[in-house]
């Protein structure tokens, strides 16, 4: 331990949404929790983001759910559909009878504005300690202590370390050791408009997604209806590593071109000044090592095509500090239960991702088939989802916690069922 090492309790690296809601959850439970954050002020990179009832069970449990609301948008339903004929291939009804499967409705939102409520709800907290433009630069355990050192010079000294800091994670770096991202051949285009620019979608609380070869467009309204959240995604034949600064702009073009008049009209709208490559990682059978762990896109990075990022960080946060709380001196065995229970449910939502991301591109015979199976589906069958949006935190009894080789076990299977899928 390095002598000028400040000592602190459990420090969280990484101030986006997964790494405040765990400093959220944590002082909830009366855990003492430093937050490093890279960045000068707290700020989400973004615009748009899909919370499940799974995400909302968990936001109510951290307190904030009432914060958001003034915020968000409950739409009524979701569409899927034709981009280029524009047909609605299916339709999920968000309505009383979803809400009363769950126990809570579906939500859209800014990412600033959920920021915003965690933020406040650490802040207001006396056991979270915010710190800004701390950016990680290594992470070591010297004696199994771990050790954090920032960019600046300063270092931590902690009891427990949680790596929340992204799919460029320097902690997973000593957890999981240096793997590689994983391309999915996908571009995304993303913006917002003023919804009274597209009036013919004023007033219309439906999240839509229009789905064509090699392409989608996902759409729905933010800022308490203010806003339309848009994204363009393509999908690519190429990439040049050499050249990372490709714009792909002729590629949304062309994806794009022939399609429904709405959905043109959509794009048109969407800045060509900035794009974002589509990156996740094969799963993995264990994120922590000794009193390190991950939460969020730093355990499991994923496909944006569940809309279960930011979800599964939140379940994740809830997660861990409930099982700190149930082990307040013996963090290892803290984090072995915390993984025991949340990785096999993130290595199936990881690769449902990749699943979705191939089946909303399709083309030929193949969307064909995909069309008349989603045709015949009934907008109040909730039997896909049932295992998405119903989930919450299944804590054990003291006695069937399970051992270290039993989570070890559990661990390899995880991992051979499901990594290495194709992106």
């Amino acid at each position: 331990m390095g002598t000028n090492a400040a000592e602190v309790n459990v420090l969280v690296a990484g101030g986006g949404i997964a790494g405040l809601a765990t400093a959220a959850a944590a002082a909830q439970r009366g855990i003492a929790v430093d937050v490093l954050e890279q960045a000068p002020e707290f700020a989400e990179i973004g615009a748009g983001i899909q919370l499940g009832p799974n995400a909302l069970r968990m936001l109510d449990r951290l307190g904030v759910l009432e914060a958001i609301s003034p915020h968000a948008v409950y739409p009524r339903q979701g569409l899927l559909l034709d981009a280029v004929t524009g047909e609605c291939l299916t339709r999920l009804d968000f309505g009383t009878e979803f809400q009363q499967r769950y126990g809570y409705p579906y939500a859209v939102m800014h990412r600033s504005d959920l920021l915003d409520a965690l933020l406040d709800a650490c802040s207001t907290n006396p056991l979270v300690t915010l710190h800004n433009a701390k950016e990680v630069v290594s992470v070591e355990a010297p004696n199994g202590n771990p050790v954090v050192t920032c960019a600046d010079g300063t270092a931590f000294a902690a009891a427990a370390v949680i790596g929340a800091d992204g799919i460029w994670s320097k902690v997973r770096e000593h957890t999981v050791g240096v793997d590689e991202l994983v391309f999915a051949h996908h571009v995304a285009f993303r913006g917002t408009v003023p919804i009274d620019r597209v009036p013919d979608r004023a007033g219309d609380q439906t999240v839509m997604w229009w789905i064509g070869p090699k392409m989608h467009l996902m759409q729905y309204p933010i800022r308490a209806g203010g806003l339309l959240n848009q994204v363009a995604v393509v999908e690519v034949d190429h990439f040049c590593p050499d050249d990372p600064h490709s714009t792909y702009v002729d590629d949304l073009e062309y994806r794009f071109s022939n399609k429904n008049p709405f959905v043109e009209a959509g794009v048109r709208l969407i800045s060509r000044d900035r794009r974002w490559l589509i990156y996740d990682k094969d799963p993995v059978d264990n994120w922590t090592r000794g009193r390190m762990t991950l939460v969020g896109d730093a355990a499991h990075p994923m496909l944006q095509y569940m809309a279960q990022g930011a979800c599964q960080a939140l379940e994740d946060a809830v997660c861990i500090a409930e099982w700190l709380a149930r082990h307040p001196d013996d963090v290892e065995t803290a984090f072995r239960c915390y993984q025991q229970e949340r990785l096999p449910r993130t290595t199936r939502v990881q690769t449902w991702a990749r699943y979705m991301a191939e089946i909303v591109h399709l083309d030929g015979v193949s969307a064909m088939l995909r069309d008349d199976l989603l045709r015949n589906r009934a907008s109040d069958d909730f039997t896909y989802f049932d295992w998405l949006y119903s989930y919450d935190l299944a804590l054990p009894s003291a006695a069937a916690e399970p051992s270290e080789p039993e989570v070890a076990a559990a661990s390899t299977w995880v991992g051979n069922d499901c990594r290495g899928h194709g992106a």
